[in-house]
């Protein structure tokens, strides 16, 4: 690959620092130039990386009267280092064109999203001696609109990929490199706000909230992801419009909350959510853990404990981020506001409200569109969080053991993940209690385990058996007494066949 000259443009002048493998434009930064050459050399590193696919896929637009550039995400995250094998490009090639390009170059092509000028792609390649599989999609330069009755934008295609760029969410997102000659183009300062860690618009915020609501969802996102301080005036924006959410879809508004959820500071993006009044049209049920205190200071402030025991939940998860665990830490008490009474003692009561709350969280992902499974799921950590607390600090039962083994099923590690992680308490003397209770409880689960394979546990005797010792066909009686052989079971642990049959013939003479 042949050198070429790193470039900076300072208004309309062009200054060269030296010979290196890209030309790079970005917007100066004068107040700390060491810093923006760190950010150079990165960029460049990670543009390296990906120049195999990205420069063979650029000549081909080119060769066919186009241009490409590398836009969006994938630049802010080359500058900040972390640029993976999803690549976003722009072009000036209207979306027949690119498929027209694409088809005979990349290993699969999808249409699904070519109604918005978008065409995806994959491509395999041989990078640096190791198979890699890169995942592209291709936009149309474009500007995109909601009127105030639609929940779909209406597409329009630009003509110049500042046009372009001007209509996305963030300055740190509104910037490009042009290929393949890899020119940096930067007209709204992302790289300085990128440098200032902020998140501002390339135009007004209210212009672009008003073209897509979804991006005051994002500014919440990003916040979370990257750990970027969010602008006052997109901030107060967002709460000046934040009603307009309302037009956007339930599952364009659950994919940011997932991507917020499981990002590294997820508190950062809920509390900007909540502050600005957004959370109140998404997910009002968290808003409404802010509950006035009482005089007396009796009672926890619920939203802080929650956002506490979600960050407490992350510290637990060992294979990366998980969307079930974090969505029950946060929803684990939106039960509490309306299960809370004031006692004659001064002390202030929630009597119910895992069960209120495990109703009020399918009900929410329910409307957002989340998955069957998933809102099983996480509804019953919901309901479940507080079955150890009801054992006390006594001693576990086998039988305690083998039904909080057996309701929670295959949610068991997360249960203890999200049990642990609602301790709270400033009091290290409880909470080291607490602790120990529940490392004895774990003990308690893995000697039976051991003993009795307790995650899966069934009766004694099965329907076939139970039908032949009784001399009946199939039939409700049947499901009765296989329900009372499993509740002798989780009750005594295994039994011996001939003890079984001799219970079963018991009870059955008690049924009449």
């Amino acid at each position: 690959m042949g050198s070429r000259r790193l470039c900076t443009f300072y208004g309309g002048a062009r200054e060269c620092l030296g010979h290196v493998p890209f030309s790079v434009v970005p917007n100066a930064n004068e107040d700390n130039p060491s810093a923006l050459s760190q950010v150079q050399r990165r960029a460049v590193s990670e543009l390296l990386r990906v120049s195999p696919v990205a420069d063979d896929l650029a000549r081909r637009f080119q060769e066919a009267g186009f241009s490409l550039a590398l836009v969006g995400g994938s630049v802010r995250d080359a500058l900040l280092g972390r640029l993976g094998n999803d690549l976003d490009f722009t072009t000036d090639a209207r979306p027949d064109d690119v498929l027209k390009i694409v088809r005979p170059w990349a290993d699969a092509v999808w249409e699904v999203g070519i109604a918005f000028g978008t065409v995806g792609a994959q491509k395999d390649a041989r990078v640096d001696d190791v198979q890699q599989s890169f995942q592209i999609e291709i936009t149309t330069y474009r500007s995109e609109a909601y009127d105030r009755t639609s929940r779909k934008p209406e597409v329009s295609y630009g003509d110049s990929i500042e046009e372009d760029l001007v209509r996305r969410d963030f300055t740190v997102n509104a910037m490009a490199v042009a290929l393949p000659e890899k020119e940096f183009i930067d007209p709204y300062g992302g790289l300085d706000d990128l440098s200032a860690r902020a998140l501002r618009t390339p135009g007004t915020p209210e212009e672009s909230f008003s073209d897509d609501p979804l991006r005051m969802m994002r500014a919440a996102r990003f916040a979370a992801q990257l750990d970027f301080e969010v602008a006052p005036e997109v901030v107060a924006a967002m709460t000046d419009m934040a009603e307009r959410i309302e037009i956007v879809s339930a599952e364009r508004v659950r994919d940011e909350l997932n991507k917020l959820i499981l990002s590294a500071y997820p508190r950062k993006g809920l509390t900007l959510l909540v502050d600005t009044g957004l959370a109140d049209h998404v997910l009002p049920e968290l808003p409404a853990l802010r509950l006035e205190r009482d005089e007396h200071h009796r009672h926890k402030d619920v939203y802080d404990h929650t956002l506490i025991v979600l960050e407490q939940a992350m510290e637990l998860e060992e294979d990366g981020p998980d969307l079930t665990l974090r969505l029950a830490a946060l929803l684990h008490d939106i039960g509490k506001p309306r299960t809370r009474r004031f006692e004659k003692d001064g002390r202030v009561s929630f009597h119910h409200h895992e069960v209120v709350g495990a109703k009020m969280t399918k009900k929410r992902m329910t409307a957002l569109k989340y998955s069957n499974d998933l809102v099983k799921d996480v509804s019953r950590l919901v309901e479940l969080h507080l079955r150890f607390h009801g054992y006390g600090t006594g001693e576990w039962t086998d039988s305690a053991v083998r039904r909080y083994v057996r309701d929670a099923g295959p949610l068991l590690d997360r249960l203890h993940k999200l049990t642990r992680s609602d301790c709270t308490t400033r009091n290290k003397r409880k909470a080291t209690t607490l602790s120990r209770a529940y490392d004895g409880l774990e003990e308690r689960i893995a000697e039976l385990q051991e003993q009795e394979q307790l995650d899966a546990i069934r009766p004694d005797l099965d329907g076939n058996q139970i039908m032949e010792i009784l001399g009946i066909g199939p039939g409700p009686a049947i499901g009765q007494a296989y329900k009372f052989l499993l509740e002798l079971r989780l009750e005594n642990g295994p039994m011996e066949h001939d003890a079984a049959v001799t219970a079963l013939k018991e009870w059955w003479a008690e049924q009449g």
